[in-house]
């Protein structure tokens, strides 16, 4: 079965546009969250397409370009530690959703949510729990969010080399712990998520 079944299906429904919405990194000890919204063509597939967490970086960074030269309309909106640590991950998970929705250039029929909550959106939306393995729509998604914050981390490693972002991503991993409990926390580092450290 091809992830693009679940479309065909929705375009046989009637929706012209369909977009698949998907996040990364809420779970971060530090760094942005990051929501992309996707519509693709009704027919062209693009190869390959699948659940970012299931792929190699390598293969995600080659999706990534094709998804943009080949998507109908995509938007990829991020919100920052601060504003996470003040209204909370989901909030901010779902306040970045709905402005990535709101950012494209075409206003879709539907929008389809990875996860189980849906962001307050105008348009019709329904979530689809585990919607990246579902849905290309979802998967293509999930993998712009997935690169653009990894590019964002590599970049905040330049900027704070002694945090090893570039290795975890920010994740709460061994390595990580240990560096923050060497240097403590920096600029990007969400401070909510840390207090079960001290």
């Amino acid at each position: 079965m091809s992830l693009y079944d679940f479309e065909h299906e929705k375009h046989a429904q009637g929706y012209k546009y369909i977009c698949g919405v998907d996040e990364a990194g809420r779970g971060p000890l530090a760094g942005p969250v990051f929501a992309a919204a996707v519509i693709l063509p009704e027919d062209y597939e693009i190869d390959g397409v699948n659940d970012s967490k299931k792929l190699s970086e390598k293969k995600r960074e080659k999706l990534f370009d094709e998804i943009i030269e080949h998507a109908l309309a995509y938007s990829i909106k991020s919100c920052d530690n601060f504003t996470i640590d003040d209204i909370n991950i989901l909030a901010a998970t779902m306040q970045t959703m709905k402005n990535a929705v709101d950012s494209l250039t075409i206003k879709p029929d539907i929008v389809f949510v990875d996860g189980n909550r849906l962001p307050e959106l105008d348009i019709p939306a329904e979530y689809v729990i585990h919607g990246d393995a579902v849905s290309a729509s979802i998967a293509a998604a999930s993998i712009l969010a997935k690169v653009s914050r990894d590019r964002f981390m590599y970049e905040m490693d330049k900027k704070y080399p002694e945090y090893d972002f570039a290795k975890h991503k920010g994740y709460g991993t061994k390595l990580h712990y240990e560096k923050l409990r060497e240097f403590g926390p920096c600029e990007i580092h969400r401070l909510t998520f840390l207090k079960k450290m001290h």
